[in-house]
């Protein structure tokens, strides 16, 4: 069971055990034309738990939409990017929850992944959240060497 942790941006954060995703930005490093764009797009819409995918080949991402009731998976989406010859840059999941208390530190089981919520205070959360997927494979070499000097 992999663990990932996230970063609660702008206050929100999705939490409970109930809570599905329904959406996700993920935002791919190493693109250089249309071919590769396309590439990534035709992996993404081969997992099963993804009902659409589009593609923003201006910023390099990729809005994808999850089929209802499917468990989502971040490592399966990972590892269709890095199939198609690329790296995720970011990974930014959306969800609908139940009205629900989060802390910092908390973990919670979503589906069979185990998720370890940072930087969002105390807060009782009842709408569309958006997380960060904060991990070695889903950031920047930059941006994560950043984040671990800022919680140290």
């Amino acid at each position: 069971m992999k663990k990932f942790f996230l970063l609660g941006l702008m206050s929100c954060v999705l939490l409970v055990s109930q809570a599905q995703f329904t959406r996700a930005e993920l935002h791919a490093t190493g693109l250089t034309c249309a071919m590769c764009n396309n590439a990534i797009n035709k992996a993404l819409q081969a997992l099963p738990f993804i009902e659409s995918v589009k593609s923003d080949i201006k910023n390099s991402s990729f809005h994808v939409v999850f089929k209802q009731g499917q468990e989502v998976n971040p490592d399966a989406m990972k590892d269709a990017v890095e199939d198609a010859g690329f790296s995720v840059g970011k990974l930014e999941l959306y969800g609908n929850s139940s009205p629900a208390s989060v802390s910092n530190d908390k973990h919670l089981t979503i589906g069979h992944t185990v998720y370890h919520f940072i930087n969002v205070g105390n807060q009782e959360l009842n709408a569309d959240t958006k997380v960060t997927v904060i991990d070695k494979d889903f950031t920047s070499h930059k941006q994560l060497s950043y984040l671990c000097l800022l919680y140290r």
